[in-house]
């Protein structure tokens, strides 16, 4: 990695998704088998959204919402995209400024090809600090 890398270095390629017709419930359930928090959202096999642990608790939290029932489409919200090849000192900085949880990766035709999270930041982060502790010494 260095000061030069695109998002795709360090993006988590093929990302677990729902579909928006999924339950609550199944969001919940696929995020705690996979140890995730965040979840694109497809219909037809193009992205529509993205579902988020926070959101599913927040709606979850409402007294009359039955997670057995209520559709990922009613807690999702609009992604935010960026191409492949995006600068990943660009993605950070929006995210941080944005202070948004991941940012969903697509190619050329917008079709999702992977994930980059808060997680993988701080990966990056780690690999760079190392770096540069290794070259101070």
């Amino acid at each position: 990695m260095s000061l030069e890398s695109t998002v795709a270095e360090l993006m988590t390629p093929i990302p677990y998704t729902i579909g928006r017709d999924a339950t609550l419930e199944e969001a919940a359930e696929k995020m705690r088998a996979h140890g995730i928090r965040h979840l694109p959202v497809l219909h037809g096999g193009k992205l529509v959204g993205i579902v988020s642990d926070r959101d599913l608790g927040l709606i979850g939290s409402l007294n009359d919402v039955d997670p057995t029932k209520v559709s990922v489409e009613e807690a999702m919200s609009n992604p935010w995209t960026v191409p492949y090849t995006a600068q990943l000192s660009d993605v950070v900085r929006e995210m941080t400024e944005h202070k948004y949880g991941s940012v969903l990766v697509v190619d050329e035709k917008k079709n999702l090809v992977g994930i980059f999270t808060t997680h993988d930041a701080l990966e990056a982060l780690s690999e760079l600090l190392e770096a540069a502790r290794l070259a101070a010494s």
